[in-house]
């Protein structure tokens, strides 16, 4: 790229810069993510002007791109809490693993107790396979790993489920 059209940028973001950030920051939450709304604007607007000559765009399609930008960064954080805040919630075991019915059931206490001193490995395959409803074809793309390894991880989570339970009623009833 020739060094007029490097200039003409450098003045164009000169002058722009300012106001392109502050309109940023309505979109964004602090000073430092603002700052790199602009940049991956600018960063946008440079290929795209890239095809038309490479001059700095017009100041009104440099504004939507910065929408656009902080349209998707929005988008993705409110994608990425829902996935935190759903894995808090499968992580809640006193709300979700067992039927709310079943919540001041003794067993169900165990269940849940012995579902959550397997390895994650196993527990893992558990909650998606008794829990999430996955097959095991989609346990396997989920985790990158075969599908007959997601199958014994979890008959072998079920024998060790199945061992401590019969242990823990055991206990229980010898105390009894």
């Amino acid at each position: 790229m020739a060094n007029s059209t490097r200039n003409r940028w450098k003045e164009w973001l000169a002058e722009n810069g300012p106001r392109l950030l502050l309109f940023a920051r309505g979109w964004a939450q602090s000073k430092h993510d603002a700052e790199d709304l602009v940049q991956e604007a600018v960063l946008r607007l440079w290929n795209y002007q890239a095809d038309k000559g490479g001059l700095p765009p017009d100041l009104p399609f440099a504004f939507s791109t910065i929408r656009f930008c902080g349209l998707n960064h929005h988008r993705s954080e409110t994608r990425r809490k829902k996935r935190e805040e759903s894995v808090i919630y499968l992580n809640d075991f006193q709300d979700v693993w067992l039927d709310p019915v079943l919540e001041e059931d003794e067993e169900a206490d165990l269940l849940r107790d012995a579902v959550q001193a397997l390895s994650p490995k196993l527990r893992e395959v558990v909650v998606m396979k008794s829990w999430g409803g996955l097959t095991f074809a989609q346990i396997s793309e989920t985790l990158a790993i075969s599908p007959n390894t997601a199958a014994s991880r979890y008959r072998y989570a079920l024998e060790q489920l199945a061992h401590e339970l019969r242990r823990l009623k055991e206990v229980r009833h010898a105390s009894a």
